[in-house]
């Protein structure tokens, strides 16, 4: 009867995990969808920006900002998103993966004496980015910037590193991410925050603008280093809004999966109490049936 019982507490708490675990989907789907929301609003600032760039661009004039400006490499920032919390698979760790093979990648395109500097944003990956420190590499964590920071807090953030960049603290910032693909499918991105990449900008150029001709005040070149800003600051909440979506799914499926195992171990825990209370049973009957044999 021990073993029954046993088996039976083992039960139970099998059973407690998979309505925490189904629980926590449920938490994570809502979340998950509140930041696909999110992405959805985004996307009418974005597109108002790139249609105002594109009609700059389509001017055919030299444009000139310090923003654009490319200069030799020397100093790299790396902002990198991550996730507070976890229980979320190998959200993390994939993206820690793809950092190490983004610093790889910085010393062989600009040389082992390259400077990195890691921007972690997230509990988990800040402190798995404090190992990486040493030599040529520097992690600065920051303190006002978490996953569940508001806008205008992102917006500072973005505004000093754009003023870093332009004092020349760095010659490049990229920033390292999972791309929100759908439910069950995030894939990792590497972009090229600063200097913003002209070429990139030309590329998103909509030949319907070609035949929407407009005037520009004061002129077009103080448009676009006002502009430029702007895109900076819709990028950086895309991405952050990307990431949260992104670690929110990574959490469902992990939840779905986590579920699933406690189910099958439910299941076969079931079998296997009943098979020894049946056991049980046919021992007692056994038992009471030579009993009644002998007298």
């Amino acid at each position: 009867m021990s073993t029954l019982r046993e088996l039976k507490s083992r039960i139970g708490s099998v059973a407690s995990t998979q309505k925490t675990t189904s629980a926590m989907k449920m938490i994570s789907s809502a979340k998950m969808r509140k930041a696909t929301g999110n992405l959805q609003r985004l996307s009418p600032y974005r597109n108002m920006v790139q249609s105002v760039i594109s009609h700059l661009l389509v001017t055919d004039q030299e444009f000139s900002s310090p923003l654009i400006a490319q200069r030799e490499v020397r100093r790299v920032a790396l902002m990198v998103f991550g996730s507070d919390d976890g229980l979320c698979g190998a959200f993390n760790i994939n993206i820690f993966k793809q950092l190490l093979a983004g610093i790889a990648d910085c010393r062989s395109n600009w040389g082992d004496d390259v400077e990195v500097t890691i921007i972690p944003v997230g509990k988990k990956l800040t402190k798995a980015s404090a190992k990486l420190a040493g030599g040529h590499i520097a992690v600065e964590p920051v303190p006002t910037l978490n996953t569940r920071s508001d806008s205008q807090c992102l917006d500072d953030f973005t505004h000093l590193l754009c003023e870093r960049f332009l004092a020349g603290e760095f010659d490049r910032v990229d920033v390292l991410y999972m791309h929100f693909v759908s439910s069950s499918r995030q894939r990792f991105c590497r972009e090229q925050l600063l200097p913003v990449s002209y070429q990139s900008l030309a590329q998103q150029v909509d030949a319907r603008t070609a035949a929407q001709p407009c005037l520009f005040e004061p002129d077009a070149n103080a448009i676009f280093g006002s502009v430029l800003p702007l895109h900076l600051r819709a990028m950086m909440q895309e991405v952050f809004t990307e990431s949260a979506a992104s670690e929110q799914a990574a959490r469902v499926m992990a939840m779905q999966t986590a579920s699933d195992n406690a189910k099958e171990l439910l299941d076969e825990l079931n079998l296997e109490y009943n098979k020894l209370r049946q056991d049980s049973i046919t021992t007692e009957l056994l038992d009471i049936l030579g009993g009644q044999v002998q007298r």
